[in-house]
């Protein structure tokens, strides 16, 4: 019966944090409506650009990632756009402790300098093994929705299983690159191990 009555529990707090972290995309998303008719992008990107916006909320960096207190976080996108203006819209303003958030975009992986969150498109498929090679060790959250991504060195990966976005998550991966991702976003993640 105690058996029972912790699980009942647990699976309540875990619905509890699930719907949180709902919450927190759907808010996200709510943030930069107005503009979705100046530049159209589809509601599968809208909800991924909701998420690379929170996944700096639930990862922590080393104070080294950064060059002062006050230095961007920034977000990357290498490879063609799907997000369109949607994700500057949506961190524009916005801080992580005291790193205002920044979007910019790179068409190769040489042009990297400072990058936190790394979104690699899918027009990067047949350079993923590069880009990956090239930024490993670095600070660097990868994330990418093409198949396999996450077994093959990135850190999160995308998965659209019946209408709904769910994320991959390859811990070794974010060991190597020095992140701590919070046990919330793990709780929510399915792991993988490459």
């Amino acid at each position: 019966m105690a058996i029972l009555r912790t699980r009942t529990r647990l699976e309540k707090r875990f619905r509890l944090e699930a719907s949180t972290w709902i919450w927190a995309v759907a808010f996200a998303l709510s943030l930069s409506g107005q503009n979705l008719a100046t530049q159209p992008v589809s509601q599968e990107y809208q909800i991924k650009a909701a998420f690379l916006y929170n996944f700096s909320r639930f990862v922590e960096w080393p104070k080294e990632a950064f060059q002062n207190a006050q230095s961007p976080l920034v977000i990357g996108i290498i490879g063609d756009d799907p997000f369109g203006s949607y994700l500057d819209d949506i961190v524009r303003g916005e801080k992580v402790a005291s790193h205002p958030l920044v979007v910019r975009r790179f068409r190769r992986v040489d042009e990297i300098k400072t990058c936190h969150i790394l979104f690699v498109s899918q027009s990067e498929t047949n350079q993923m093994e590069q880009i990956l090679a090239n930024i490993k060790g670095r600070n660097i959250l990868t994330v990418g929705d093409v198949e396999g991504f996450a077994q093959r060195g990135g850190v999160i990966r995308f998965v659209t299983e019946s209408n709904k976005t769910r994320i991959r998550i390859n811990v070794k991966a974010a060991r190597t690159a020095n992140l701590t991702i919070s046990s919330k976003l793990l709780r929510v993640s399915e792991i993988i191990t490459p």
